[in-house]
């Protein structure tokens, strides 16, 4: 199994820009699909970007596409999510996700994904 630990949350300002990082311990993440998802209080879990097994491939939601970017250094068993010009409805606990697909696409869906962190709360003020 990998344990992930998501870092890099905080309270910032609406238009300022934030990179949560996602660790990866026990396993290699080189062959797994991994997900960035997000919680608001009062709503569900919310896909938000993922990157497939190689790399080549990404997803966005349509609430974050031209904002936000997803990253893996596998080198470093590290995934990073890049967000610029935060806006208040971005915030939420921010979850990372490792999954076991080989899929060309990364899947959007919590239940494709097989291993958790446990969040880092992202503010933005207004």
């Amino acid at each position: 199994q990998v344990q992930l630990v998501e870092s890099g949350g905080g309270l910032v300002q609406a238009g300022v820009s934030l990179r949560l990082s996602c660790a990866a311990s026990g396993r290699t993440i080189e062959s797994y699909a991994m997900g960035w998802f997000r919680q608001a209080p009062g709503k569900e879990r919310e896909f938000v970007a993922a990157i497939n097994w190689s790399g080549g491939y990404t997803e966005f939601a349509d609430s974050v596409k031209g904002r936000f970017t997803i990253s893996r250094d596998n080198a470093k068993n590290t995934v990073y999510l890049q967000m610029n010009s935060l806006k208040p409805e971005d915030t939420a606990v921010y979850y990372c996700a490792a999954g076991s697909s080989w899929a060309l696409h990364p899947p959007r869906y919590p239940n494709e994904y097989d291993f958790w962190g446990q969040g880092t709360q992202v503010t933005v003020s207004s």
